[in-house]
């Protein structure tokens, strides 16, 4: 039976001792004992963004190149090719096309919107590599994400929160793209066309712990209707030097110990992911939360999301898992359960088929 609204605050509020029950009981939703991670290079596509979130240190006002062009993709993918990743993580500044320079720069290289311009890279990426595309763009139309799925094995939108009051704080005041509504629609609509996805929410930019509990319910109800999520993330604000949340504390370990085993609780049926270079100290504890997906670790390039914290080497992770109890395995953008012609275009399924013999 899964957990209610109310045994969800309760158990996000209990203390001592409760804690170590909370754990064991999330922990004992993990019957495998297999931790699971993606290799993966990061392609900050473009880093211009509409957002101008409290905490955020990938968004760039000025670049050299707004886009990164064709040739110096396919450069980096055939690189990541050569060290073994099979999945290429493409992020985006969200509505970057309606900057100047983004649009002025799309025009010279031929393309109408950032979307058609994606298309092209993921079907390059699909023609001339091994590597299969995640794309995570921010909010996109019904019609966007229908295109997109042809070229993609997985995609992804953080809902980060449900919370329509934090519009109001330094969080996300500046921030039109954050709207809970807009980014719920995009995961919703991803559900209607069958795309295997991730989410997931980001802890300490000032929710409550009852907006943490509806933010959860509302990821269980949009899975409970279209079953396409496949993992979410709980990630842990973190303090960076210039940003407008400096001074803002970050959230405690036992504060995410609680959010990783409640969320287990509430999706037995989805994988729950702590990024291990933002909790470098403390990673293995998540494990033994009910923790079991790694999420993506690039053995050539940076977080650029959070560049002070590079990734730990896959060997370092190995032993992490090992001594945690587990056994790390390895795991392609999409997972096993999503991949058929219900969830995955042709020419997708065609490519992810020559990579399951070797994992």
């Amino acid at each position: 039976m899964k957990p209610s609204k109310n045994d969800l605050k309760y158990y996000l509020e209990c203390e001592g001792i409760q804690v170590l029950n909370l754990m064991k009981k999330a922990l004992n939703l993990q019957r495998e004992k297999i931790i699971t991670y993606s290799r993966n290079v990061f392609i900050p596509v473009t880093r211009l963004c509409r957002n101008r979130c409290g905490y955020c240190t990938f968004r760039r006002d000025e670049v050299k190149l707004p886009i990164l062009p064709p040739e110096d993709i396919m450069g980096r993918l055939k690189k990541a090719e050569s060290y073994g990743c099979k999945e290429a993580l493409f992020t985006f500044g969200e509505a970057a096309d309606q900057l100047e320079p983004v649009m002025d720069q799309l025009e010279r290289l031929g393309y109408n919107n950032m979307v058609e311009y994606l298309f092209y890279i993921c079907q390059e990426t699909l023609d001339n590599t091994l590597l299969l595309p995640h794309t995570n763009m921010g909010i996109l139309k019904y019609k966007e994400l229908k295109m997109l799925r042809e070229v993609n094995a997985s995609m992804g939108l953080m809902l980060e929160t449900s919370s329509p009051r934090l519009m109001e704080t330094i969080a996300h005041k500046n921030s039109p793209g954050k709207d809970p509504k807009l980014r719920i629609k995009t995961i919703e609509d991803a559900g209607k066309l069958r795309i295997p996805f991730t989410t997931g929410l980001l802890i300490g930019i000032g929710e409550t712990i009852d907006e943490r509990v509806e933010s959860l319910l509302e990821l269980r109800r949009i899975q409970d209707k279209y079953g396409h999520i496949q993992e979410i993330i709980i990630q842990n604000f973190k303090s960076k030097p210039g940003i407008p949340m400096e001074d803002y504390p970050e959230p405690t370990l036992l504060e995410m110990i609680k959010m990783v085993a409640v969320s287990k609780m509430l999706f037995p049926d989805v994988s729950i992911q702590v990024p291990p270079n933002l909790n470098r100290e403390t990673c293995e504890i998540f494990l033994l939360a009910g923790a079991d997906d790694w999420g993506g670790i690039s053995p050539l390039t940076r977080d650029y999301v959070n560049p002070e914290a590079p990734w730990p080497e896959i060997g370092e992770l190995e032993r992490i898992t090992r001594k945690a109890g587990f056994k790390l395995k390895e795991r392609l953008p999409v997972y096993s359960k999503f991949i058929s012609d219900e969830y995955l275009s042709e020419m997708v399924l065609e490519k992810v088929r020559i990579h399951l013999d070797t994992l």
